[in-house]
């Protein structure tokens, strides 16, 4: 089984660096993301790359230059605690691209948050830092700029300064697709973003994994299309089992469920669909890389370890 470096879990005061490594966030969520992150005790720097519009394309924050020497810094720099997505979109693959990884310490891992597009960031710094991370919300994105009171804030909040207190993620609304009981490390996010990384030096095939997926703004053939590169790509050779989340606007709900069934349920493992996990729902947080039991017929995830390592200061 897979081992991965689990960061150390957040203090009060801690230093938080948030960056747009992929989409120009909305300013004003932005703000009011970051006025959230001082209310519960986080101090956020914003990196040039979360304030710069569109240079090249209008979907990119900033240049290709920027935003992979803010996503180095972040991750490098040991005076920051962890580094916080202001929001996805595109534009992570570029970004990766660029990243200088010898300036990184590997030894020292620290939280780093975000989901969507950010898919690729989590999935690169475990091949290439053997991180564990945190597909959670974004800075500048729904769920998140609310700030305390907003049930995935404060989701993520608990895990990030009290990951002690979070043993499982129960989905009650989940149904089973292949009933049993996987265990495995951690791994996956938004299916277009992984199978887009097969061939290159940060895909990391779902061996031994518990492998999550959900996405969005997909039509049904071309979600059909990515599910089928995943298997066509052996990158779901040897998986332990799939959670799967939402699939928010990628068609009839029912014909993307049936799709999603078809496609993965010959795959001689537990599966269990409706996970409350992914874009257009209050999300849970899911840890990447953090060993885990999957119940299918529990609609639960049992993490068999903190997804960040416990501050024992605060420890009762």
């Amino acid at each position: 089984m897979t081992a991965f470096l689990r960061p150390p879990a957040l203090r009060p005061g801690a230093r938080v660096a948030v960056i747009a490594a992929s989409s120009p966030p909305n300013q004003a969520n932005l703000d009011r993301g970051l006025a959230a992150m001082e209310e519960s005790g986080l101090k956020p720097e914003v990196f040039a790359s979360s304030r710069a519009g569109g240079t090249e394309y209008d979907y990119l924050a900033g240049d290709d230059l920027l935003r992979a020497g803010d996503l180095t810094r972040a991750l490098g720099d040991p005076a920051f605690d962890a580094v916080f997505c202001a929001g996805g979109g595109y534009g992570m693959q570029r970004t990766l691209e660029l990243v200088d990884w010898s300036k990184i310490d590997a030894s020292r891992p620290k939280v780093v948050v975000g989901y969507s597009d950010v898919t690729a960031l989590l999935e690169a710094i475990a091949v290439k830092l053997g991180w564990a991370s945190l597909f959670g919300p974004m800075v500048a994105c729904d769920g998140f700029y609310q700030g305390p009171g907003e049930y995935d804030f404060d989701e993520l909040m608990k895990l990030l300064f009290h990951p002690e207190t979070v043993t499982e993620l129960v989905f009650p609304d989940a149904r089973t697709v292949v009933p049993g009981v996987a265990e495995g490390h951690t791994l996956g996010g938004t299916a277009t973003l992984l199978a887009a990384s097969i061939g290159t030096d940060t895909s990391l095939p779902a061996r031994g994994a518990i492998l999550f997926l959900e996405d969005v703004d997909e039509e049904l053939f071309r979600m059909d299309r990515y599910i089928t590169q995943l298997r066509r790509a052996t990158y779901s050779d040897g998986v332990a089992g799939i959670l799967l989340g939402t699939f928010t606007n990628c068609g009839e709900p029912r014909d993307v469920e049936r799709m999603l069934v078809e496609r993965l349920s010959d795959l001689g493992v537990p599966v269990l669909a409706g996970a409350d996990i992914g874009h257009g729902i209050s999300m849970q947080t899911y840890p990447i890389g953090v060993r885990a039991q999957l119940d299918t017929e529990a609609g639960r995830l049992r993490l068999l370890e903190p997804a960040l390592t416990p501050d024992p200061m605060l420890m009762p």
